[in-house]
């Protein structure tokens, strides 16, 4: 399927502004709409009021709404980082899928909707210099607010198709007791550290604490899906250890 073949609806939103003079697009950010209709979602996005907008929205049967160009900054990721940078919005892309969200019965992402999302995805890539470590979620830049798209988003069926990174740990490593809230010490304080090499807004102070609970939820949500629990446990450590391998 080429992007000529998915439905495309314009339907400008008045939210967005400028990108910074120096700004290069490096990012793309994936988010789910936490609404009840594609209908709905789309109203806030185009209502100024809201201040809230995505350059893409995608519906359940695939239908792509065109709603801020790609050289102007849209208003999808608030306050975020990721490695070191905290404008995200003037960076990145967003796209927004039609979904509940766990606030209004979260579900599965259908394949129309995936499918539509691959095509958008990989045009984008085909025209921005988007490092694959750089497609991320809004819960990975801003997991003590957000959890979208969340543990049903399928981030390997993506990463088979180049759009961004799927770990797959070799390293077989000692078995110890997970680390978790009231941790503290050097492996608490290397975690972090490996957390933050990544791209995780997270310092290293070698105390467990929530906002280490935070990006350890996120990382397993985007890459560890069966088992979000906050606790850094070995096949955590070797997710995280096969992907600094595939960037460093």
């Amino acid at each position: 399927m080429l992007l000529s073949d998915l439905t495309l609806i314009d339907r400008p939103s008045p939210n967005n502004d400028a990108r910074g003079a120096d700004a290069a697009i490096d990012m793309l950010v994936l988010h789910y709409t936490g609404m009840d209709s594609t209908d709905a979602a789309v109203e806030r996005l185009c209502d100024p009021d809201a201040a809230v907008s995505a350059h893409y929205l995608i519906d359940d049967q695939g239908a792509v709404y065109r709603l801020v160009p790609e050289s102007r900054r849209a208003w999808h990721a608030g306050v975020s980082s990721w490695a070191g940078d905290t404008d995200i919005n003037d960076r990145s892309i967003g796209i927004e899928l039609a979904n509940p969200g766990h606030q209004l019965g979260y579900r599965p992402f259908p394949d129309a909707q995936m499918s539509a999302l691959e095509h958008l995805a990989l045009d984008i890539l085909s025209r921005q210099p988007i490092p694959t470590r750089r497609v991320v979620g809004h819960s990975d830049i801003a997991p003590a607010r957000k959890q979208d798209p969340g543990e049903f988003f399928d981030w390997r069926r993506l990463a088979a198709k180049g759009i961004g990174l799927w770990p797959a740990p070799t390293a077989r490593l000692r078995p110890r007791p997970a680390l978790c809230r009231g941790s503290s010490g050097v492996e608490v304080a290397a975690a972090q550290s490996a957390l933050a090499a990544y791209g995780y807004g997270l310092a290293p102070s070698g105390h467990y604490d929530q906002a280490t609970v935070d990006v350890v939820a996120a990382f397993q949500r985007h890459f560890r899906p069966r088992t979000v629990d906050g606790a850094f446990d070995v096949a955590t450590e070797a997710l995280l250890k096969a992907l600094l391998a595939m960037i460093l």
